[in-house]
C-alpha cells in the first residue's frame, strides 16, 4: 500500500488529533478496510473494527447498525460520490474524519488502475463543514497541517506551507 511512500506525518498528526478527543475505551467504527493506521490505533490501545470494503455510497448498512461510539473516517469521503447519506444515517454520537484539501495548484487525484482511488471530491474546508452541518454533526474542533513533499519545483515549493490535511472532531446535534 505504501510503497516507498509511508504517511509518518500524517499519520503523527492524526493520533494525536484522536488521543485529544477520544478515549482508548470508546469503541470505533473506522470506514474503510484495515489498513496501516486500523494497526496504530490497536497497538495505541483502541477497539476497532473495520468496514470490510463494501461501496459506502449503496451499502452503508454497516454503519447504521453498528454499536460504536465513534466513527473514524480518514481520507475516506473524497472518494464517495454521496458522504451526506452515511454520516445522516449513523447511530454513533461522535465523529473524528480527515480529508486532503483541494489545492488549487494540483488536479484532483486520480489513479488510472485502480477505480476505489479516485477522488470524486477534494473539499475546501468549508464544504466540508457545510457537508457535516447538514448531516446532523457539530463540529467541536478541527486542525489544518501541511504536507511538503521531497521535490524541486513550484508546486512542491507551495506544499511546504499550503495546508493539505484537514482533521474535524465533530458530535451528533
Amino acid at each position: 500500500m505504501y510503497e516507498n511512500s509511508f504517511p509518518n506525518k500524517r499519520y503523527e498528526h492524526t493520533l494525536h488529533f484522536l488521543r485529544k478527543h477520544i478515549n482508548a475505551n470508546e469503541s470505533i467504527l473506522d470506514l474503510g478496510v484495515k489498513n496501516p493506521f486500523t494497526k496504530i490505533m490497536v497497538e495505541d490501545g483502541y477497539s476497532v473494527m473495520n468496514t470490510q470494503g463494501e461501496d459506502l455510497d449503496i451499502d452503508y448498512s454497516t454503519v447504521t447498525n453498528t454499536d460504536a461510539d465513534v466513527i473514524t473516517a480518514f481520507e475516506i469521503f473524497e472518494h464517495l460520490l454521496a458522504p451526506l447519506n452515511l454520516l445522516s444515517n449513523t447511530k454513533a454520537t461522535k465523529l473524528v474524519a480527515s480529508i486532503p484539501l483541494k489545492l488549487w495548484f494540483s488536479p484532483a487525484y486520480r489513479s488510472k488502475i485502480d477505480k476505489w482511488d479516485r477522488h470524486y471530491h477534494e473539499f475546501e474546508d468549508w464544504q466540508f463543514d457545510w457537508l457535516l452541518e447538514k448531516a446532523g454533526w457539530e463540529i467541536q474542533d478541527s486542525k489544518k497541517w501541511a504536507h511538503p513533499v521531497k521535490k524541486i519545483g513550484f508546486r512542491p515549493f507551495l506544499r511546504l506551507f499550503t495546508p493539505r490535511y484537514y482533521i474535524v472532531y465533530a458530535t451528533r446535534k
